[in-house]
């Protein structure tokens, strides 16, 4: 799944042209908390507080107006891309909202509302979780609430695609949610067997195995609006995803990492009816055993990286298939 995947120019074209600016590195301080979020089983997320909303933006520019700069070097209708980095980071400012997604739906209105000669904005967005650190007070340790660290390794993420219409109004073509760079390791309780054995297999079964995947989920909403948060019932928040995702890791004996993300999208399916769809990215980043068995005084195995290459699955489900699938 690529961060920006952009659509022919033209009807009936298959020209593919786009320029634009990634790494736009956006920190805006007291932004509008998220609150009122829905709470479910898995999670004891409440919402963002949003003290730091920080998000590393990428954008990109669509529109015939630009055809001569590729042809002829003609950069009349050219905006730079220093300009479009000053563009996002000067209408963070404005910004009234509290979820990353409404934030690159308000930019790139902006961009299209500005610059009459555009015809779509392509946009995402990796966000930066900071955690406000814990500090002594007389009988327990509370949260800071001007000191935060940088959080953990996943982060939320968010797409847009808009178009200017016909009319000249702007629409929302294409959004997805989700998280990127979820990792977790199971140290037993997986296990992998019943696959085809020929010629080319050197592969052992395993009936229970340590598993160790990196994982990207991303979702897109029946109602696109829900994405904004303005109705945050609706909204589903990364960290909640990651927390079911959690949950199903630790409870279910996996026979694949086919059916653990499987198992993981019927659950966040369950949970938020909102959503149309679900995507998800794994690895298999399993490691090596090096020592099957130690010292019979102590407990445990050694390990070690896995050499490359690597195993990977990419799998989508909606709830329409799901109940299909599960007649």
């Amino acid at each position: 799944m690529k961060d920006l995947e952009t659509k022919p120019v033209n009807k009936g074209t298959a020209r593919t042209m786009y320029y634009g600016k990634g790494d736009v590195f956006v920190y805006r301080t007291y932004a509008k908390p998220l609150k009122g979020i829905k709470k479910i089983p898995e999670s004891n997320f409440k919402g963002r507080n949003n003290t730091i909303l920080g998000m590393d933006i990428q954008v990109a520019l669509k529109g015939d107006a630009f055809l001569p700069s590729f042809t002829k070097g003609d950069n009349t209708s050219v905006i730079a891309t220093d300009s479009m980095k000053n563009f996002i980071l000067y209408h963070a400012g404005e910004f009234e909202g509290s979820t990353m997604e409404e934030f690159l739906e308000f930019v790139s209105g902006k961009f299209l509302e500005t610059y009459s000669h555009i015809n779509g904005v392509t946009i995402s967005g990796k966000q930066f979780p900071f955690q406000e650190v814990e500090i002594p007070s007389e009988q327990e340790f509370t949260p800071s609430d001007t000191v935060f660290r940088q959080g953990l390794l996943e982060q939320p993420y968010a797409s847009l695609e808009m178009e200017r219409t016909e009319e000249d109004k702007f629409q929302v073509v294409d959004q997805w949610s989700g998280v990127e760079g979820l990792r977790l390791m199971k140290v037993k309780g997986s296990s992998f067997y019943g696959f085809i054995k020929d010629e080319y297999t050197t592969l052992p079964e395993t009936f229970d195995r340590p598993l160790f995947i990196y994982l990207n989920i991303r979702w897109r909403y029946k109602n696109p609006k829900d994405a904004h948060g303005k109705r945050p019932v609706n909204y589903v928040c990364a960290e909640q995803v990651v927390q079911i995702a959690q949950t199903m890791f630790h409870q279910e004996d996996s026979p694949s990492i086919q059916y653990l993300i499987y198992v993981i999208g019927k659950r966040i399916l369950m949970r938020f009816p909102e959503l149309g769809e679900v995507t998800f990215e794994s690895n298999n980043r399993t490691w090596d055993t090096v020592l099957e068995e130690i010292p019979s005084s102590l407990k445990g195995k050694v390990f070690t990286d896995p050499r490359p290459p690597y195993g990977f699955q990419v799998f989508s489900m909606t709830p329409e298939e799901v109940k299909e699938w599960e007649k």
